[in-house]
């Protein structure tokens, strides 16, 4: 081979083939460090090793940007936080203006601004009656305050205590990774691993419809234990870690009733589905429902920096009150809590919601989506697609989030192979045509920012189908004899 015809860097300036070789020897570096070095959450690291995923540098608008320079549409916010898209001058504006004061200050025993300015704003938007605002640092940690003031106040509260050490919660439950909080998780793959750590909870079944039948049962259920209940934990309306589980219309209503009717606290883990993603700012707003205890967390902060907050209702803080030798006091903190970054990051996040109409906007993408995917389910003409339509068992949505059940046949149910990794092999034909998602098994998620324009929320779904025409078509074969 001559030395022209060795490839085309030849033919590049000097200064252009050492940038391109600089830029390759950082990949090298940064991907031979990563796979030392870094354990990634839910990732199966023997094949990620050997995946060579991305590795975001850089962010713009509603796009990631990888060290090479590639461009990929955030169509899962960033792990559902991301609400106003990347590099929003507003929020990046506040996080600078709050960085030039104070970076961090406890809230035990102290305060600051922004958590004050940003408790008062969350309690004017939250469904009327919570009114106290507990921060902590992440959705578990939500999750687990919210446990234990809900186990302390029925101690405490006015009228007598009781010991109410039982908490509620659906079967496919997910509501964080904590001992705590997996032990109120229903999913097999995230909890059943952990079961000897767990400490025993009421698991109601994930309701499919709703009927007098079904509300028979469950006030069945509540009314046997409801001396022991100290909360029911219900993420409302969806379960999004069980694969975009939708509830039928009217039983979040009915768990309200039905947990004021036996004294048990409803606890709404709204971390996943609050802040305009279901249509509303908060989910529990669809029936008109008002939990004794509101958990926020994900897009809280408009996906830039992590904090939680855990609303809690006037009689709820009150059982805390007393003098300081009572006991009465909640022991319970997080180094971070309250911290003045995240919180001012969050108010301009919930600026942006006015300032934008973002909510009229959700209902926008939200009939977009439905459009778009129709063709997966509707009669075809396209080949291409009656050819996957076999394939594609259930689309679950509400808002802008989506659930994709695939299944090797739909008329018998029968589930792929997990050595096949449907799902996963989807995502990385999204990520190759510039699209990153995450699956949940054989469940394709989407879940686009509340803020996404309308034309990319098209491309992301038209992204998805042409990857499910691509890689089912070929699954008869699979790479390895399934187990």
């Amino acid at each position: 081979m001559t030395e022209t015809g060795r490839g085309s860097d030849s033919t590049l300036p000097e200064d252009s083939r050492s940038s391109e070789d600089a830029a390759r020897k950082r990949t090298s570096r940064l991907r031979e460090l990563d796979n030392a070095h870094v354990w990634h959450p839910f990732t199966a690291m023997e094949a990620y090793r050997e995946e060579e995923a991305p590795i975001i540098i850089a962010a713009e608008d509603f796009f990631l940007i990888d060290d090479t320079g590639q461009r990929y549409l955030d169509g899962h916010s960033s792990l559902w936080c991301n609400i106003h898209g990347h590099r929003v001058p507003a929020i990046d504006q506040a996080i600078t203006q709050q960085l030039n004061k104070v970076a961090h200050s406890t809230l035990l025993g102290l305060s600051n601004e922004p958590s004050i300015e940003l408790a008062a704003e969350l309690v004017r938007r939250a469904p009327a009656g919570l009114n106290k605002v507990f921060y902590a640092d992440c959705g578990a940690a939500g999750v687990e305050v919210a446990l234990k003031l809900a186990f302390q106040y029925h101690r405490q509260k006015r009228g007598g205590p009781q010991e109410r050490n039982l908490f509620a919660c659906l079967g496919k439950a997910y509501h964080g990774d904590t001992v705590g909080t997996i032990s109120l998780g229903g999913i097999d793959r995230f909890h059943s691993l952990f079961g000897s750590l767990m400490f025993p909870a009421l698991r109601i079944p994930t309701p499919a419809a709703w009927g007098p039948e079904q509300s028979d049962a469950l006030e069945q259920q509540l009314r046997d234990h409801a001396d022991q209940l100290a909360g029911f934990v219900i993420e409302p309306l969806v379960q999004a870690a069980a694969g975009i589980v939708v509830h039928p219309v009217g039983y979040l209503k009915a768990v309200r009733e039905l947990t004021r009717k036996y004294g048990i606290l409803m606890i709404a883990d709204e971390i996943a589905v609050g802040f305009g993603r279901t249509g509303r700012m908060f989910a529990c707003e669809h029936e008109q429902v008002s939990p004794d205890i509101l958990i926020l967390s994900k897009g809280l902060t408009g996906g830039y920096l992590p904090l939680a907050a855990t609303l809690v209702t006037d009689e709820i803080y009150e059982a805390f009150l007393g003098e300081p030798w009572a006991g009465r006091t909640f022991q319970h903190g997080h180094t971070y809590t309250g911290n003045p970054l995240a919180c001012a990051a969050a108010l301009a996040s919930l600026q942006l919601f006015d300032d934008n109409d973002l909510l009229a906007n959700v209902r926008c993408l939200e009939a977009t989506i439905r459009d778009e995917l129709a063709i997966l389910t509707e009669p075809a003409t396209r080949s291409d697609i009656r050819a996957i339509q076999s394939h594609v068992a259930e689309i679950r949505q509400r808002g802008v989030m989506v659930g994709i059940d695939l299944v090797l046949d739909r008329q018998s149910g029968a589930p792929f192979p997990a050595t096949w990794r449907v799902g996963h092999r989807i995502t990385v034909n999204c990520r190759n045509h510039g699209v990153i998602l995450r699956n949940i098994g054989d469940t394709v998620v989407l879940m686009p920012a509340p803020a996404m324009p309308k034309e990319l929320v098209t491309t992301l779904c038209r992204t998805v189908i042409q990857a499910m025409t691509q890689v089912l078509p070929d699954l008869q074969i699979p790479d390895r004899p399934a187990n």
